[in-house]
């Protein structure tokens, strides 16, 4: 073989070995980004103790705290709450839809008097075979205006949950969306005590599927 032909022999070798090594890299990255993905993501048995230890926590603080709506007769009674059982599929990766002119609302209360909340975006998920669409407020208090209150009803209220709807608090974590976790849902002080006066779900939350995860009613 001439020079010329061990020279385009050598290049070739050579352009192989970098296409191998290419490959190896990409290769790589990919396991690594798949072995990321598995690791980082919380696992099932992670999700279901995180809820279990919400559910404690919001227990202690109606059973034990001085600010709970339940007058001492009702803690001394008081062995648990009532929750469904969790379920992953009901907590959802919505779309925020910000409201451009944004408005105060006057959201009435239990009561008969309301309370002032800033209409600040949609959020849109699919669940229940539809598409659904609810309003987060936030409050004229409110310090990080990623965090928004959720008031809603669905077809289990006044059945198995409280009439007068339940509440959320959700965080935007996303640039255009928001995790909506309804197992996480829970009842207003005037499902334990009708003295309290809680605001009531505005018309565009009160929907049209149930949602059986969460609290249900308080059992007197």
């Amino acid at each position: 073989m001439d020079l010329d032909g061990v020279l385009n022999s050598k290049v070739k070798l050579a352009h192989v070995k970098s296409s191998q090594l290419i490959l190896i890299i990409a290769s790589l990255v990919v396991l690594g980004a798949i072995t990321y993905m598995f690791t980082a993501a919380e696992s099932p048995e992670d999700y279901i103790e995180k809820i279990e230890t919400e559910r404690e926590r919001q227990f202690k603080y109606i059973r034990f705290n001085v600010e709970s709506p339940l007058t001492e007769e009702q803690k001394r009674g008081l062995q648990s709450l009532t929750f469904y059982p969790i379920d992953p599929v009901y907590r959802v990766k919505a779309r925020l839809l910000p409201i451009e002119l944004k408005k105060i609302r006057a959201v009435p209360l239990t009561d008969g008097s309301t309370e002032r909340y800033l209409e600040h975006s949609f959020a849109v998920f699919e669940m229940g075979g539809k598409t659904n669409k609810v309003l987060l407020m936030q409050s004229l208090n409110e310090s990080d205006m990623r965090n928004f209150f959720l008031a809603f009803a669905d077809e289990t209220s006044g059945k198995e949950t409280y009439g007068g709807g339940r509440y959320l608090n959700v965080r935007q974590d996303g640039k255009n969306s928001i995790t909506i976790d309804f197992n996480l849902a829970f009842n207003p002080y005037c499902a334990y005590n009708p003295d309290f006066a809680c605001p009531l779900p505005p018309r565009e939350n009160i929907l049209n599927i149930a949602i059986p995860v969460g609290e249900k009613n308080y059992d007197k």
